[in-house]
């Protein structure tokens, strides 16, 4: 009997393993078909231009995708990025219409090939053409001129004075060729009775330790060990630590200390004009960014703070994809004004 109730465990617990991989893998199938139903309409929208300088990306676009059963919305972003995942059945080679529409811009359609005549990883780029401007009166004033352009920020930079130096002495006392019996602290070997101590230092506000050194300066010194995990990394705080399995050692800490500070620096630069836009890219440590422009010949500064709309242009910003992440200004004139 024993022998038939361990066969039957057995088979059990093979069944068992079975049906757990089985749900494993329809599991891992579900995943896939679900993956693939789900269509990337990836791209950019860019204003059509036959000069490439004035191909200027636009923002906020609504976007489209449906292939007439399901649908998927978006819109462009400051760089004229989009990206819609359109949910679609796997076998379905239905295309899909994707729609471009911005008041400004005249409607564009894009038709994008799903299933198997589909061409991977494709990036699509909708090129709208702007809707013509209402022409100014005869009568109306001549346009407003815009002219000495420049872009004032400021640069905020931490310095770094070497202030002075810190010194500290400690001791460690002990007594040696005490054998240890297992009482905590010992020596590395666990032989010998051993006493530890350490000495913490504060540099004080807005100052921090540097080249920080600790060693064993009297006494049995080649018994000892400093532990450097305090003040390895300098900083406003460190803690020196040292361990003595012989007699009376004195350690000695030493430590420059430098004090940190801000400074700001005023710098300028002079925008690239592409038609009737302005383009320019500011570092990330900016701030206070503004324009300063003559308008009909007279000087006005212009701040960029969150509200990017001029008088005389109307401004985007974005903050670029590369690790240095600059922000990448555009802005372009309003009716009525020129270069």
């Amino acid at each position: 009997m024993t022998g038939k109730r361990i066969a039957w465990s057995t088979v059990a617990v093979a069944a068992g393993v079975v049906i757990v991989v089985l749900l494993l893998v329809r599991a891992q199938r579900l995943r896939l078909i679900t993956e693939a139903q789900a269509v990337p309409i990836e791209g950019a929208v860019i204003r059509r231009d036959v000069d490439p300088n004035k191909e200027l990306p636009i923002a906020g676009v609504a976007i489209t995708a449906t292939d007439g059963v399901k649908s998927a919305t978006t819109q462009s972003d400051a760089a004229g990025y989009f990206k819609l995942l359109l949910q679609k059945g796997v076998l379905s080679d239905r295309p899909v219409t994707v729609t471009f529409r911005d008041s400004d811009y005249e409607p564009f359609d894009l038709t994008v090939q799903t299933g198997r005549l589909a061409i991977p990883k494709q990036l699509y780029v909708a090129a709208m053409v702007p809707v013509p401007t209402k022409s100014v009166a005869a009568s109306s004033q001549p346009p407003i001129v815009v002219s000495n352009i420049r872009v004032r920020y400021t640069i905020n930079t931490r310095t770094e004075t070497n202030i002075g130096s810190e010194v500290k002495t400690f001791q460690v006392v002990n007594k040696g060729n005490v054998p240890c019996n297992h009482q905590s602290p010992c020596s590395p070997d666990g032989k010998w009775k051993a006493s530890s101590a350490s000495v913490s230092v504060d540099a004080g506000p807005d100052n921090s330790f540097g080249n920080v050194r600790a060693s064993c300066i009297a006494g049995p010194c080649p018994f000892t060990r400093l532990d450097s995990n305090g003040f390895i990394h300098g900083g406003r705080y460190i803690k020196a630590s040292a361990l003595n399995w012989s007699d009376t050692a004195t350690f000695l800490v030493e430590a420059e200390v430098y004090h940190t500070a801000i400074s700001s620096e005023v710098r300028e630069l002079y925008p690239v004009k592409f038609g009737q836009t302005l383009n320019f890219t500011v570092p990330p440590t900016q701030e206070g960014v503004s324009l300063e422009a003559d308008l009909g010949g007279t000087p006005m500064v212009f701040p960029l703070g969150g509200n990017l709309e001029l008088s005389w242009a109307a401004c985007t910003a974005r903050t670029g994809m590369e690790e240095e992440k600059t922000t990448v200004y555009r802005c372009e004139l309003r009716p009525g004004y020129r270069f």
